[in-house]
């Protein structure tokens, strides 16, 4: 009864607000119980079998082994010794040694067109023809004034024989022979002038026969049979273009001028064509010559290359990447452009170690030729440096190589105690044996512990 008084006797607001307090410190200690449990529970296994056990002497929470990352899988080369070229990338411009406009030289009608645009053609090959008639009626009356003063001459030198015996024989004055070797001399220099006309008649004629004037590839036509076409026709007839060989022009810093120039004193130099994108050869050449002064708004200078083009890759006006060699060092260190990085150290590689530990090696390195470098100093020829999954890595890091078999058992062991002072795992074969049983793996989980025990 006195209880039920007392109960009664606390007022309700009282009673939630000690209801309130307790639900308050209940909270508090739960959230600091979970707290504790995330700052002191040990580290949770990762897929790869290496998490860092409470009690092992590799993988306790502040073990020398703590936090350790997993190995990580590479790609590999083993460091060779080889030839490494010195050259020098440019852009330039196919440019054929002659470009030729194919005009008439008189003017006419155009009878017959006898080539195909686009195709190769010879010197001298014939290529068109104007309407010859009128040609070889103006030969023929050049002929005919030809013959005609030549009989004349002959009459005319006849006469004169004839008066020179005459004055022998006092019969004739002087003068008359006198005149009479003037009019034969008169003769002669029609004659001449006839034989002239001649000339130009049949070189008239000739013209009307329109040749290659040098051997190439001819463009379109630009002219069609049946136009009259005269010797001011700006187009012409066609354009031969010569490509074989042909010339690729390119330009070059003035920096490189002496080195290059140095190169090719000692003989000839090789130039490889690449296509716009830089990645198909196109054609192999030989430098020719540079220009006799540098570009003072550029600062570059002109050169020149000839290639033999037999397979018609480089076109006239083409543009194309050059990339000339100058020099070449003899037997050097050499290793791919990926397996070399930078850093605030310099420039470094990662060297494999015969433990499958990733050693950070600065390096020097040299010249480039496509995907390899040469390297001065910090590589030795057979030493095994990485070329992929680099940025994963870190000094002493441990690495698996593309040939290794994975062995998830063995990652277990070795992040559960695998050291002599694994007393709450136990050894790392135990250990691994042990987890494996419990996740129901079964005894094939044994055998693959072997391999990271040894």
């Amino acid at each position: 009864m006195a209880d039920d008084f007392a109960t009664s006797s606390v007022p309700a607001p009282r009673r939630r607000r000690w209801g309130s307090v307790v639900m308050v410190v209940i909270a508090i200690l739960a959230g600091a119980g979970f707290l504790y449990w995330l700052t002191h529970r040990p580290p949770a296994e990762d897929a790869s079998g290496f998490g860092g056990g409470a009690g092992g002497g590799g993988g306790g929470r502040g073990g020398p082994g703590g936090g350790r990352r997993p190995p990580t899988t590479v790609g590999i080369f083993k460091v060779i010794q080889a030839d490494v070229p010195l050259t020098v990338d440019a852009l330039g411009t196919v440019t054929p040694p002659v470009t030729a406009t194919v005009r008439t030289r008189i003017a006419g009608t155009l009878d017959k067109v006898l080539f195909s645009e686009g195709q190769e053609v010879r010197a001298g090959q014939l290529l068109a023809e104007v309407d010859p008639r009128p040609y070889k009626l103006a030969l023929d009356q050049a002929q005919g004034a030809l013959a005609r003063d030549v009989a004349q001459q002959k009459q005319a030198r006849a006469d004169l024989n004839r008066y020179q015996t005459l004055l022998q024989q006092d019969s004739i004055a002087r003068q008359q022979v006198d005149t009479q070797s003037a009019l034969v001399g008169q003769l002669g220099g029609t004659i001449a002038t006839d034989q002239a006309a001649v000339g130009v008649a049949k070189l008239n004629l000739a013209y009307t026969r329109i040749t290659a004037p040098v051997s190439g590839r001819v463009g379109l036509r630009q002219v069609d049979v049946g136009n009259y076409v005269t010797t001011g026709d700006a187009n012409g007839i066609v354009v031969v273009t010569q490509v074989h060989p042909i010339d690729v022009v390119f330009t070059l810093p003035e920096a490189q001028l002496p080195r290059v120039a140095a190169g090719a004193r000692k003989g000839k130099l090789p130039v490889t064509a690449f296509d716009r994108g830089g990645g198909t050869v196109l054609a192999q050449g030989q430098f020719s010559t540079f220009d006799n002064r540098v570009d003072v708004a550029t600062g570059t200078v002109s050169a020149k290359a000839r290639f033999s083009n037999a397979d018609s890759t480089l076109f006239p006006n083409q543009f194309v990447n050059i990339r000339l060699t100058y020099d070449t060092l003899q037997n050097v260190t050499v290793v791919p452009t990926t397996a070399i990085r930078n850093g605030p150290q310099g420039t470094f590689v990662y060297v494999v170690k015969p433990d499958r530990t990733a050693e950070l090696r600065v390096v020097k390195t040299g010249a480039a030729a496509g995907d390899q470098v040469a390297v001065l100093t910090g590589l030795k020829v057979g030493e095994t440096v990485v070329t992929e999954g680099a940025d994963r890595l870190t000094d002493g890091g441990k690495v698996v190589l593309p040939g290794d078999k994975p062995s998830f058992g063995a990652g277990r062991g070795r992040g559960r105690g695998a050291g002599a002072g694994a007393d709450a795992g136990g050894s790392g074969a135990e250990g691994g044996q042990r987890r494996h049983r419990r996740d129901g793996a079964g005894a094939g989980a044994a055998p693959a512990a072997a391999p990271a025990a040894q």
